[in-house]
Order: structure tokens, then C-alpha cells, then sequence
């Protein structure tokens, strides 16, 4: 096999983790479950990961890319920075109202890790920090020095709506995100200059 290149009972490990890490909680799944739903050998997969914490850092990878090829393509829309802060925000929206949402499973993986020197939880703050640096620098397009603190406003009322979305009716809780991200962007296009 190709270095990089996937093989088949790779993907099957990593899709079957991916569902039972996400839906169950990753301490909760254990690797004979894996092995066992993936209809692959604990051999095969210590051949393709050398640990669990391999393979939960491999889910997490693989989410934090299919959260920056969408957000990368809202960006390179080249919309206004108000409309591009607003289809983020809706894409997160769609997120939540998805079915089997269970939360941010970056907020998830930190919950159940939260030692800032295990791998696990350097893959979340990773994904943070690049997720707060592509909403630092959609603001920042609004002219205003102070695009991080904005930025920190809309991270939180982002993982306020992942946290809640999971536990209650979503639709109001989008609604209310919604209407967060368009208080802040008032706020931030208001004080414009006074940063």
C-alpha cells in the first residue's frame, strides 16, 4: 500500500470509530467493539494505528477537515465579511439541526480528555485555535482592531448552541445563535474605531 493512501480496512476502522466515538463517547467504546463492527483483526488495526489515542486523533483530524474544506469554501466565496460571518454561523445551524447531532465532538473529546498535554486534547486546541483564527480574520475585514475579542464572542455563542443543540428542541436554539451572531456583528460594526 501507498504511504497516505487508505485501504479499505483502514476506512472501515476509522468510519466505524468515528460513529461509535461520536454517538457513544470515546471512553465508553472500546477496541474489541471497534474491531469486531469493522470486521477487521486487532492486528489490522494496530497495523493502521499503533493505539487507541491514535485513532481518536485520527477522528479528530478527520472532522477538523471537513469543517475547514466547508468553512473554506464559504470564505472563498469572497462574500462581504457580514455575509460570510452569517453562512458560517448557518452552516453551523445545519450542523445542529442534522439528525444524530450530538454535540461538538471537539468539546466532546475534550470533556473526556482533559489533560492539556495528552494528544487528544492538543488535537481540540488545534482545531480551536485554527477555527478562531478563520473568525478573527473574517471580522477583521470589518475594519475593527478589535476582531479578536469579537471573535472570542462568537466561539462561545458557537459552543454554547453545539453544547445545548444536543440536549433540547434545536430550532430555537439556532434561532437564538442566529440572532447572537447578528447582535455581534451590530456591536462590532458599531464600534468600529473605537477599538
Amino acid at each position: 500500500m501507498v504511504k497516505g493512501q487508505a485501504s479499505e480496512a483502514r476506512t472501515r476502522l476509522l468510519t466505524t470509530a468515528t460513529r461509535l466515538f461520536y454517538t457513544e463517547g470515546i471512553h465508553a467504546v472500546g477496541i474489541d467493539r471497534i474491531v469486531a463492527e469493522a470486521k477487521v483483526t486487532r492486528a489490522t488495526l494496530y497495523r493502521h494505528f499503533p493505539g487507541k489515542d491514535d485513532l481518536i486523533v485520527y477522528y479528530l483530524q478527520e472532522a477538523d477537515q471537513a469543517i475547514r474544506g466547508q468553512l473554506d469554501a464559504i470564505v472563498a466565496k469572497g462574500a462581504p465579511a457580514p455575509d460570510t460571518l452569517r453562512a458560517i454561523a448557518a452552516n453551523i445551524t445545519e450542523g445542529i439541526r442534522s439528525p444524530g447531532f450530538r454535540g461538538c465532538a471537539f468539546l466532546n473529546a475534550a470533556s473526556e480528555y482533559p489533560d492539556p498535554a495528552h494528544p487528544v486534547h492538543k488535537a481540540v486546541l488545534a482545531h480551536r485555535h485554527w477555527f478562531a483564527g478563520v473568525i478573527t480574520d473574517v471580522l477583521a475585514h470589518l475594519g475593527n482592531a478589535r476582531a479578536e475579542v469579537a471573535a472570542r464572542r462568537f466561539v462561545l455563542l458557537r459552543d454554547g448552541a453545539m453544547a445545548t443543540g444536543c440536549l433540547t428542541d434545536p430550532a430555537p436554539v439556532c434561532e437564538t445563535f442566529l440572532e447572537g451572531v447578528e447582535d455581534l456583528l451590530r456591536l462590532h460594526v458599531t464600534s468600529r474605531g473605537n477599538g
